[in-house]
């Protein structure tokens, strides 16, 4: 038999909460880290490129609007108080 009551076959001690961690840093550890599955890191790419696409195609529309005569976006320029500048 055991001398700790806690720890009999494949119980281990279970870790304990410090009562107070107010304004403490979590405990770093130095080691080996995760690292992400292959698999994951190109489904982001691919995900990465789509989204740089949409983008550049929505830049295009947004271009194409503007610099057309009547286009309904246009570029405001703020107006340049003389008073408040130095």
């Amino acid at each position: 038999m055991t001398q700790k009551q806690s720890q009999f076959k494949g119980q281990g001690k279970k870790k304990t909460i410090p009562p107070n961690r107010h304004g403490k840093a979590p405990h770093v550890r130095k080691g080996k880290r995760a690292v992400k599955p292959t698999k994951f890191t190109k489904d982001m790419d691919a995900d990465k490129e789509l989204t740089k696409f949409i983008n550049q195609c929505n830049e295009k529309k947004a271009a194409s609007l503007a610099s057309k005569e009547g286009g309904d976006l246009s570029i405001l320029k703020a107006d340049v108080d003389p008073s408040n500048s130095n």
